[in-house]
């Protein structure tokens, strides 16, 4: 086949063996590692053997699962070229099974997003992605180059049409293979995890499959990469929308599905996987996020800052439930304003879980800060700052119990609280890793009601479910003293935030117009400390970080 990537016309390449009955394929949804493409290569090369060994014909990898998605500046490496050349070249002795497998492709016109067809030691040609987006956590155009050909695989019968991820939430790529003569589209996907984008995914291949008289096959990459997850949920879809098989959720599984040639149907799957609920979906984002950027950064365990609150008891079932019991360790620092009722509730999750626990007291840390800042503040009256003193020092003995031990100190902050800055710079913001940054406050209480129904024995307990929300810096109070009821907050805060509306929008929504001036300004005046948080997992359309950046210092006013 051509391998000339400025040609607008269609290339082919031909496997000549004789027609068959029915093609298999294996979509491997797997867990790829960004930047080991020598531990990636060796997985291909088991999924494919293993592959082989079930019947499949073809093996199906993500995308850039060579190299990991996404690689970001990895991919601006002068030595990746030759990386990746090796790998291609150490699978060419897997005999018996084509892989068309996801990689970085470098070559004279640019570097581009590709699948490469891989058979009996030989390379039978390569597919450069056409649709590069370049929204949200994509930045795709910084890295690639726009690939111009369509690409048909003929093999055992069957006219094969490639395609990578976003070119297939476009109609015109899935449309010119149809009119090539594609019989059956492949694409290869490292689609992030959004709340319901399952659903959204298979209306998209419903109404593409239908549009095109075309079956799908559908591969996703699953596994956490910083501060995304990748869900899995590859399917095969028939010619009329249908879908005849799909992976469950968040786990490595090779898929099989067969492919009758002249019908050009999926045989349908015995058992489907069972449907996630929202609540189950975000659970296990946030446990499949936390697990991999712990394990794969190399930390022997985490730290929890356990205050008897709400959001440090759902970070705790979370850790536990990602890493295990023995490398979750948890810490309650008590201040005179702690209630009873929290040391009570944090000791009995700890022990419900069966975690280390440790009580360290910090009135004497305080206590002496204030003592050295006393001759400074002696004119001022007491105000929020003596009340962030607590908050510092506890970031201060979790980080040294970081840096003693090697364990990553997990932070509790919610979405609504970050949004607002309703939180301590070097505080409670202290740590490595954010659970709940992308989740807001009305999800934490859901989240934590779903987490105590999986169990005959509550996890979480129901006090610390139903009493009002403080973070107890001074005496009797509570959340809503300084912000609104948090199903109003959240309100205005999903408005602004995920959907982008502006004042007047929010408004007509029914809110409060003084109310919603209040939270807009709030939000845009702790954007030097989101910048500042560490990262978390994205489980919503719009997560702070990379896919929503706002100038620090400007003068955008509320009403323009």
């Amino acid at each position: 086949m051509s391998k000339d990537t400025d040609n607008p016309n269609t290339t082919t390449t031909n496997e000549t063996s004789r027609p068959q009955e029915t093609v298999t394929f294996a979509l491997a949804q797997s867990h790829f590692l960004v930047g080991d493409i020598a531990t990636n290569t060796e997985k291909m090369r088991t999924l494919a053997l293993q592959a082989r060994e079930q019947g499949a014909d073809v093996i199906v990898f993500p995308e850039l699962a060579l190299l990991g998605y996404p690689p970001q500046d990895l991919l601006l490496r002068p030595s990746l070229s030759g990386r990746v050349k090796n790998a291609l070249s150490n699978l060419s002795d897997i005999d018996d099974i084509v892989m068309i497998v996801g990689y970085p492709h470098v070559d004279h016109h640019g570097t581009f997003n590709s699948a490469a067809i891989l058979h009996n030691g030989h390379q039978k040609g390569f597919y450069h992605k056409q649709v590069l987006p370049n929204y949200g956590v994509f930045d795709e155009r910084r890295y690639f180059d726009k690939g111009r050909n369509q690409v048909l695989f003929d093999y055992k019968g069957i006219t094969i049409g490639l395609l990578i991820c976003e070119d297939l939430w476009e109609k015109g790529p899935i449309s010119d293979l149809k009119k090539q003569g594609a019989d059956l589209i492949v694409s290869l996907n490292a689609s992030p995890f959004e709340i319901e984008k399952q659903e959204n995914r298979k209306t998209m291949l419903a109404k593409r499959s239908r549009e095109n008289n075309l079956p799908i096959l559908y591969v996703n990459a699953v596994g956490g990469q910083d501060d995304l997850v990748f869900d899995g949920g590859s399917m095969a879809v028939q010619a009329d929308g249908s879908v005849a098989h799909e992976a469950p959720r968040f786990m490595n599984q090779l898929l099989l599905a067969t492919l009758d040639v002249k019908t050009a149907k999926f045989n349908n799957q015995p058992k489907a996987p069972l449907t996630l609920s929202r609540e189950s979906e975000m659970y296990q984002a946030l446990v499949v996020g936390l697990r991999d950027y712990v394990n794969h950064s190399g930390f022997s365990g985490i730290i929890v800052g356990l205050s008897g609150g709400i959001d440090s008891a759902l970070t705790l079932c979370i850790a536990v439930d990602a890493l295990g019991a023995d490398k979750v360790y948890a810490v309650m620092m008590p201040y005179e304003y702690t209630s009873q009722i929290s040391l009570e509730d944090a000791q009995a999750q700890a022990r419900r879980l069966n975690v280390s626990y440790t009580v360290c007291p910090i009135f004497d840390a305080v206590e002496g800060i204030r003592h050295t800042l006393a001759p400074l503040f002696n004119k001022s009256p007491a105000d929020t700052t003596e009340e962030n003193i607590q908050a510092r020092a506890r970031g201060v003995v979790l980080m040294a119990l970081s840096n003693k031990f090697g364990h990553l100190v997990i932070t509790t902050g919610n979405k609504s609280e970050l949004a607002v800055g309703y939180s301590t710079l070097y505080g409670d913001m202290a740590g490595g890793f954010d659970v709940l940054k992308d989740v807001y406050k009305t999800q934490v209480y859901k989240l934590a009601s779903y987490r105590n129904r999986l169990e005959d024995t509550p996890v979480i307990p129901e006090r610390v479910i139903t009493r009002p929300p403080s973070a107890e810096l001074r005496p009797d109070q509570k959340d809503q003293d300084s912000l609104p009821d948090y199903d109003v907050l959240d309100g205005i805060l999903m408005s602004y935030i995920d959907e982008d509306m502006g004042y007047q929008d929010i408004v007509d929504k029914g809110f409060d117009a003084e109310l919603v001036a209040k939270v807009i300004k709030m939000v845009d005046h702790n954007e030097y400390k989101r910048l500042q948080s560490p990262i978390g997992t994205k489980i919503s359309h719009k997560a702070f970080g990379r896919e929503r950046r706002y100038p620090l210092v400007n003068k955008w006013s509320i009403k323009g």
